[in-house]
């Protein structure tokens, strides 16, 4: 009795094994992290082994297409291994490269001289690896250098009309509300990233001036050394927001 060769079907397949593998795990990197299933490093490995399937997918099917004895039959599969492999390798390394390119701080302010400061989120970031503390001069010159355009914003409008404002643009971002102090002309509120569900929290900051009233806010990461230019980016977008800028 002779045993069944493999199909043409059947190769198919194993020469998409490893483009599926590293989209499984660039899948389950952030997913797993917001389900707690694992901790934010363990989803950093993750992202890196799915780098190392993909390339690995991409060049084996790339040196596979290059060969005519390996691609007979097979160009469909090796087309879809090799962009597959290549997507998923693409989106950490993007990642990375963002990183790369901000500096290494993680607390964002329009004020330097005066952050304002944490109240209501505090016991919330209980056991995080950042202070609620603003980090003082160094991590202030690195935002200069990084983000020159992160200034507070201007509103010509009393106090109580700008923090109704800033208190619906908060809502309309999508965060989670902690504190809402009118009379304080404070809101605080935390922040969470689509993909591997990081807390990052965000106070704002509403005081009178001779024209109407001044907005500052902060944000602040609760784990990780660098935020990618996260919490930059979320300052901007509700600044942008609050302004009615496009």
């Amino acid at each position: 009795m002779s045993l069944p060769t493999s199909t043409p079907m059947n190769r198919r397949h194993w020469l998409l094994l490893p483009a599926l593998a590293a989209l499984l795990l660039l899948g389950a990197s952030g997913p797993g992290v917001r389900l707690g299933l694992w901790d934010y490093r363990t989803g950093f490995d993750l992202l890196r082994w799915a780098v190392y399937a993909g390339l690995f997918a991409a060049g084996t099917a790339l040196v596979s297409l290059a060969i005519p004895a390996l691609r007979r039959r097979q160009v469909a599969a090796l087309v879809v291994a090799a962009v597959a492999g290549l997507g998923t390798a693409w989106l950490p390394w993007h990642w990375y490269q963002q990183g790369r390119a901000v500096p290494a701080i993680h607390d964002i302010s329009t004020d330097l001289a005066d952050a304002p400061a944490f109240v209501a989120v505090v016991p919330l970031r209980a056991g995080a690896a950042n202070p609620p503390t603003y980090g003082g001069a160094e991590v202030a010159s690195e935002q200069r250098r990084a983000y020159p355009d992160i200034r507070p914003l201007d509103l010509a409008v009393p106090p109580s009309e700008a923090f109704a404002r800033a208190l619906a643009a908060a809502h309309e971002t999508g965060w989670d509300i902690v504190a809402a102090d009118g009379a304080a002309g404070r809101i605080e509120a935390t922040a969470t990233t689509p993909w591997f569900g990081f807390k990052d929290d965000v106070v704002v900051r509403i005081v009178p001036t001779a024209t109407g009233s001044r907005v500052d806010v902060r944000s602040l990461s609760r784990v990780g050394k660098s935020d990618l230019g996260t919490n930059a980016r979320r300052v901007r977008a509700y600044l942008a927001k609050l302004s009615g800028s496009p």
